[in-house]
């Protein structure tokens, strides 16, 4: 019997955090259950920074970007004395299973946390990067390429208006998601990922054939891409090209911020609603996903591992053919 659920948000932070945290509030509320925000992820849990939410707690927040409960990332909890901490102030406090929202470090730790102490856990994939399986996009990802391709359509104005090659560096460390939604989307010249190995070297073979005849290039560079980032890229193409007048915007932070989309806020509400209720169902140590629009559970183990597989062969030779 659930009498009381826990919720936080971990690592990085994501556009739609503060709408599915509502969801959480107001479907375990809806339910007869009460809901303890949990402050700083596992930080918090450990120092026991909790707080009682009721649905005034979440009213007027589902357009807000950012966390109301706020997050860290937290290197005590990955010590089995840091988590008997965590374990000792969810007891004291009542809490009888947990919702965590955040990413692959989030989850990783929620898998340990619930084999060791048996606390029943529903993750909720809550990350810009949408590098989980288990799910066909995660909350805050539709926001940060729609921030990525307003910002790329500004910086193509001024690519324009001096013949520039633009080198443009998004989020994704390891993953090259965002990378290849906003290209897309922005019509970028070429994208560089760091799944896609040799692709400095392919964009080097279009920039000497110099067959686009148009007065502005733009290439967008995942963080994490083997030729360094946007910063190590330009060099190379100074080097190996002189005549282009090449130049570096990073865009860097403004990916995480601003307020969700529709569609995030939608995703988020849903998530949200689902999670309390796969707890009710006896559900436990597993993210809650959609995939084709249907919702799917998947074990933690398997929702962190690498998501490769998810960058489709056929978009992959689309961008190929569109950016020629």
């Amino acid at each position: 019997m659930i009498k009381k659920i826990g919720v936080f948000t971990s690592g990085g932070d994501a556009p739609g955090m503060n709408a599915c945290i509502r969801a959480v509030v107001r479907t375990a509320i809806y339910h007869n259950i009460e809901v303890v925000g949990i402050m700083r992820g596992y930080e918090g849990m450990i120092n026991g920074e909790f707080i009682h939410l009721e649905t005034e707690s979440v009213a007027n927040i589902i357009q807000r970007g950012g966390t109301i409960l706020k997050t860290a990332r937290s290197k005590d909890f990955m010590t089995p004395e840091g988590r008997k901490k965590a374990y000792d102030q969810l007891k004291a406090n009542g809490i009888d299973a947990i919702v965590a929202i955040g990413g692959n470090g989030t989850f990783t730790g929620a898998a340990v946390f619930e084999k060791e102490y048996g606390i029943p856990a529903i993750g909720i994939p809550g990350t810009i990067d949408n590098d989980l399986l288990g799910t066909d996009f995660t909350i805050g990802f539709d926001t940060a390429i729609n921030t990525v391709v307003d910002a790329v359509d500004a910086i193509r104005d001024t690519a324009e208006s001096h013949d520039r090659l633009f080198l443009v560096e998004v989020m994704g460390r390891d993953s090259g998601q965002i990378a290849m939604a906003s290209g897309i989307g922005s019509g970028a010249e070429a994208i560089l990922m760091p799944e896609v190995k040799g692709d400095a070297e392919e964009l080097f073979e279009r920039l000497a054939k110099g067959t686009r005849k148009k007065s502005s290039k733009i290439v967008i560079v995942a963080e994490g891409d083997e030729a360094g980032g946007a910063f190590g890229l330009a060099e190379r193409v100074k080097e190996r090209f002189p005549n282009y007048d090449t130049r570096v915007s990073v865009l860097g932070h403004i990916q995480r911020g601003g307020s969700p989309t529709c569609h995030d806020r939608m995703l988020a509400s849903q998530l949200g609603f689902t999670a309390v209720e796969a707890l009710l169902q006896g559900k436990k140590g597993a993210m809650v996903g959609i995939i084709n629009q249907e919702v799917v559970y998947t074990p933690f183990s398997e929702a962190i591992k690498d998501t490769s597989s998810k960058l489709n062969p056929n978009v992959l030779r689309m961008i190929e053919i569109l950016s020629s």
